[in-house]
């Protein structure tokens, strides 16, 4: 047991998965169609899912160097507390509390639904309300289920929730390399379509496009720094966090890239745009109806893994920061028995909740991706200030990593934010509120400094 009171009781396999499981989830599964709405053009888009692989490629590879110098809890809190100064690990945790974790656990729940009422409408109807009051109703109970259900799970200890991860991403992995393969034997579809697109012009309206749509296949990237956040959990940290963030990375990039080709290949680009639930349409077209109700049905529940791997990895960045007295106490109390920070994983609960009362999913998704891109940037640069201190520090590759992350990386937040500047803004917002919030906990705890 670590000083800190957590155990160093996962390996490479569980590490990996987490971070595969952090990745694979609603964007994959949910943005393709909106893609195409901005980016008429599924050449384009799928260069642009390559594109964004690339940058988590790199983004994995700085956080190598990060996660084997700080191999303990608390992901971009604990290196921007080291390496600049406390608020910026702070503020880095705060937005993690609402956009990192609690925003993605309900954008996963509401995924879940989505796909599990397409193929079975009739959960909607009551018979009691009006129809379309009662499917917003029990939409959002349906999700609000999930949510307090894998919460429960995570309470019960990391070695339980692992397992149960372990089971949600085999199964995962199992339902897309069936989706993959079924894909490409099909006769039905037709490589056609990527030639049949609009041509872009490369004006400032076409970049703003361009930037947003990197904000959402970004989004779905997210997760490629999930083993830095559990490091004092982590068996021999110096070797798996590194090897973790990379093989996971690598593997979901090449997923991506092949199931984007089944989209395409299924699914005329003008039957695409806007869909959600396109791995839906996709079996629709390939396979028939019956081909549909199943792939929404195994991609409700593939949706699970990414729910569940949040709820592991978000409660001990606030368990980080309470141990250093920059978060309320509470959140530091491990559970007695079950040694995991339980008052975090409920107050992540509470919080999630709350998200998916308030919001849509498109709304949600456009204020998660942007929160997601400020804090890592500002932790990579730290791995200047590394080898500025330690110039025979070794970093692989060091520093073009670093660079294709950091350009493309601040292009994406200020074109995001031209295109979409409200929630953008509110993304924006909800990092300053933070502010207060730090001096307080300063003020109450010598620790917090």
């Amino acid at each position: 047991m670590n000083k800190d009171g957590l155990e160093r009781k996962l390996g490479l396999f569980s590490t990996t998965n987490i971070v595969i499981a952090n990745m694979i989830g609603t964007g994959i599964f949910t943005t393709s169609g909106l893609l195409l709405n901005i980016i008429p053009n599924p050449k384009i888009m799928v260069l642009l899912w390559l594109l964004g692989g690339t940058i988590a490629l790199c983004g994995a590879l700085s956080y190598s160097t990060l996660g084997s110098k700080f191999p303990m809890a608390g992901g971009e809190y604990l290196y921007l507390s080291k390496l600049f100064h406390p608020i910026l690990g702070f503020l880095s945790g705060w937005i993690s509390l609402f956009a990192g974790f609690s925003a993605p656990i309900s954008a996963s729940a509401i995924g879940f639904t989505e796909y599990l009422s397409r193929a079975f409408p009739e959960i909607l109807k009551l018979g009691i309300l009006n129809s379309s009051m009662e499917e917003i109703f029990l939409k959002k109970f349906y999700s609000i289920l999930i949510i307090l259900v894998f919460t429960f799970i995570h309470l019960r200890g990391i070695s339980f929730g692992a397992k149960v991860q372990n089971f949600l991403t085999i199964l995962k992995i199992v339902f897309i390399i069936f989706f993959i393969g079924a894909g490409f034997l099909s006769k039905r579809g037709d490589f056609s379509h990527f030639s049949t697109s609009i041509p872009l012009s490369f004006n400032l309206t076409t970049l703003k496009a361009i930037g947003l749509s990197l904000m959402w296949i970004m989004f779905s990237y997210s997760g490629w720094n999930a083993s830095s956040y559990i490091g004092s959990e982590i068996k021999n940290p110096s070797r798996n966090i590194p090897l973790s963030l990379f093989l996971g990375t690598f593997t979901v990039s090449f997923v991506y890239f092949l199931i984007n080709l089944v989209y395409i290949y299924a699914i005329p680009p003008d039957e695409m745009k806007g869909v959600v639930s396109v791995a839906g349409l996709a079996m629709k077209k390939l396979f028939g109806d019956q081909f549909e109700l199943v792939s929404s049905i195994l991609t409700s529940f593939v949706l699970f893994s990414s729910l569940s791997a949040f709820i592991i990895l978000g409660p001990r960045v606030y368990y980080a920061m309470a141990k250093d007295g920059c978060f309320f106490k509470f959140a530091s109390d491990i559970h007695p028995l079950f040694k995991v920070p339980s008052n975090s994983i409920i107050l992540q609960g509470i919080i999630s909740i709350i998200i998916l009362i308030s919001g849509t999913f498109e709304e949600i998704l456009t204020y998660m991706s942007f929160s997601l891109g400020v804090f890592p940037l500002i932790a990579i640069f730290g791995i200047f200030k590394i080898r500025a201190k330690d110039k025979n520090h070794k970093i692989f590759l060091f520093p073009l990593p670093q660079l294709f992350y950091i350009l493309f990386s601040l292009s994406i937040l200020t074109f995001g934010f031209l295109e979409r500047p409200i929630p953008s803004s509110v993304a924006i917002l909800t990092i300053f509120t933070g502010i207060p919030f730090y001096f307080l906990f300063k003020r109450k705890s010598k620790a917090c400094k």
